[in-house]
């Protein structure tokens, strides 16, 4: 595996789940906040965020994740304005400011928004802001959309020609089954290519069945086909990562990606 360097001034794209910031959760914005700041004081650092619907729930006094489009849409809209005001209020500590970015599915499947997109996030990166992105739930619908922030922040991370992509949630690694079950092992590292034949995809230390951990295993796939190295590991981890500790489950980049320019 290898080690995360932030001295060697990397684009770094951390992608963070609803369950990690959210409910009895919350407070592990501060310390995720905390490893974002310092990946930004020596590098160029995009978070994706999940949490609106999840953030906005309690105000609308929902207690189950509602089913229906409209009220999910109210939730986001709601959800997402507390959201983005609890990083800034925690940005604040360190002198960084954040801006926000909503994408739809047919904004990085039009060539035009994609490339708007991407014009957007480099001059904020060039201003030395951290660009916060998530789905624009409000406008989309269930037949369009990314379906997981997991892809979401995979295509970022292709769009802006990130050297990392690093996936936070509750799981600590990919397994190779289920972890209650006899024989379970956690994955280190996935070269590039690898189809994990023989493997039954279990979490680790996660709340997030096996079919989390494969929209993750496609994310990771979709990220280091494009050349980006990638980390799926826990979101109380990163600080330790950022350290250098050799954490997680790695997904080898491809080692001769089709040329992607940063810049349109």
């Amino acid at each position: 595996m290898t080690t995360l360097d932030p001295g060697r001034g990397e684009r770094i794209v951390v992608k963070v789940g609803s369950s990690s910031i959210s409910g009895d959760r919350r407070a592990q914005i501060e310390p995720l906040v905390d490893g974002l700041a310092r990946l930004h004081a020596r590098g160029q650092v995009i978070l994706v965020s999940s949490g609106a619907i999840a953030t906005g729930m309690p105000f609308l006094g929902l207690e189950d994740r509602p089913t229906d489009l409209p009220l999910q849409q109210a939730a986001a809209a709601v959800g997402q304005n507390v959201l983005m005001n609890r990083y800034q209020r925690s940005l604040t500590r360190h002198d960084v400011v954040a801006a926000q970015i909503l994408l739809t599915a047919s904004d990085m499947e039009m060539d035009s928004h994609r490339g708007n997109a991407r014009n957007a996030i480099e001059r904020l990166l060039e201003l030395r802001m951290l660009p916060i992105v998530n789905e624009n739930d409000t406008v989309a619908t269930h037949e369009i959309r990314f379906g997981d922030n997991d892809r979401l922040a995979a295509l970022v991370a292709r769009l802006v020609g990130a050297d990392r992509l690093i996936l936070l949630s509750d799981i600590a690694s990919l397994r190779t089954a289920p972890p209650d079950e006899p024989g379970s092992e956690p994955i280190d590292r996935v070269p590039y290519g690898d189809a994990l034949e023989g493997v039954r995809l279990g979490a680790s230390g996660s709340h997030v069945g096996s079919g989390g951990a494969m929209t993750k295993v496609d994310a990771a796939r979709l990220a280091a086909d494009a050349g980006v190295r990638v980390t799926l590991t826990a979101t109380p981890l990163l600080e330790r990562l950022i350290a250098g500790e050799r954490l997680g489950t790695e997904f080898e980049p491809n080692p001769a990606p089709a040329a992607a320019p940063r810049t349109a």
